[in-house]
């Protein structure tokens, strides 16, 4: 057995902040060199940094748990734990939390309502959407491009999936935030109160909307798998609430933060977006790329059911272990040149941004679709886009989701 790997005395006085998502790659290259598998004293996880090596961990389900991954990061304060119990809180992650059975047989009555079918009759009201915000800032100089397109699109498309109306959006982002800061988050104990009141009114709502669709189904995600319970599958109203948690944060957060962070890289090497404007058959394969080079979530948990190895490493039973993805998708022993964007990569797709094993995102189809069209729009209307000279962009403090507070952008419509 290996001794434990500490991390470099140089990068010991860097002090890493895994928290801080700013500009996190030269210390992520750093890492997958001189220590790829170490522990990190101030979170007291475990980080793993190359691709072959957070495969493993994806994969390897039996040995490492993925009952951490939605755990707060820091523990929720006595005061906080109350106000959720007391509000009837007792929400469980619809899937990437489980583990098999209950996971694989959640998953199995999932993905026959999240799947192609349902994707497919919903791209027409996908590209109605996208068209609906782009048009309403043609007429615009600059825009924010977070906040007015980036932010509101993918709920706007994710909640007609979901069946949820149009005025509720708010609501529900303002929820997701505060799911966010609280699970990835390194929040004080009094941060902590007033989202965990919010937590409360979203679980309310997601148990609500089952109970809604119970009674008065619809054309949605949520009356599908009441339709399957009916039909004899084994999913209770409580599982299907679960999901409902789960899918509607995952399944607008990351398609907002990926857009944003798309077009940011975009706007930093021109010549990539003066090729996709003018060869738009380019955008799946980019799509691949962003997604390799800039992707929404950057780093996921699990935890180790037995004394074990990653990398050779020895790892002791019931570690925290934080695999960081967006360090692997830049692993140079699997892509070369992998510090540089190019869209013409011809393994781009093997990055893992949805992660990989049974726990692969099930929204992926519908992640790669709204994408694609975004993009496609984007160079066909706004070709001379640019990033605003002097903008800063900076980014949420958590351990997990790379999101921009805001991308200012000039339309160059007079151009």
């Amino acid at each position: 057995m290996s001794t434990v790997t500490v991390i470099t005395a140089e990068a010991r006085r860097d002090s890493y902040d895994p928290f801080d998502l700013s500009a996190p790659h030269k210390k992520w290259q750093q890492f997958r060199s001189e220590a790829p598998v170490f522990f990190h004293e101030e979170t007291g996880y475990w980080i793993v940094t190359r691709h072959e090596d957070v495969k493993q961990v994806f994969d390897d389900w039996n040995t490492f748990s993925s009952d951490n991954a939605q755990a707060p990061m820091r523990p929720m304060c006595d005061e906080g734990k109350r106000i959720m119990a007391e509000g009837g809180f007792t929400a469980y992650s619809g899937m990437s939390a489980r583990v098999p059975p209950d996971h694989t047989r959640i998953r199995k009555i999932v993905q026959t309502a999240f799947g192609p079918r349902r994707f497919k009759a919903i791209e027409p009201k996908v590209e109605a959407i996208i068209d609906r915000a782009l048009t309403g800032i043609e007429d615009k100089s600059e825009v924010d491009f977070f906040q007015e397109i980036a932010y509101p699109v993918p709920a706007l498309v994710l909640f007609t999936l979901m069946g949820i109306p149009d005025e509720d959006v708010p609501r529900v982002k303002d929820w997701a935030t505060s799911r966010a800061a609280l699970t990835w988050g390194n929040l004080t104990d009094e941060e902590q109160l007033p989202h965990a009141h919010k937590m409360v009114e979203y679980w309310a709502y997601c148990r609500g909307l089952v109970a809604a669709r119970k009674q008065h189904p619809g054309d949605d995600l949520p009356s599908d798998l009441l339709q399957a319970q009916s039909e004899g599958h084994e999913i209770t109203d409580e599982e299907i609430a679960g999901v409902m948690y789960s899918v509607l944060f995952a399944g607008h957060e990351t398609t907002t933060t990926l857009m944003a962070n798309a077009l940011k890289v975009l706007m930093e090497n021109r010549d990539t977006w003066d090729a996709l404007c003018a060869d738009p058959s380019r955008i799946k394969n980019a799509t691949e790329e962003v997604l390799r080079f800039a992707p929404s979530i950057v780093s996921w948990r699990r935890r180790a059911k037995v004394n074990t190895q990653i990398g050779s490493v020895d790892v002791p039973e019931n570690a925290n272990i934080l695999m960081i993805m967006g360090s692997a998708n830049r692993d140079e022993t699997i892509f070369e040149n992998s510090e540089t964007f190019d869209i013409h990569r011809d393994n781009a797709r093997n990055h893992l941004s949805f992660g990989y094993g049974i726990h692969f995102c099930p929204g992926f189809q519908l992640a790669k679709m709204e994408f694609g069209i975004m993009l496609r729009e984007l160079t066909k209307r706004f070709p001379h886009m640019k990033s605003k000279p002097g903008s800063q962009v900076e980014y949420l403090r958590n351990i997990s989701f790379r999101v921009p507070n805001r991308l200012d952008i000039e339309l160059g419509n007079s151009t």
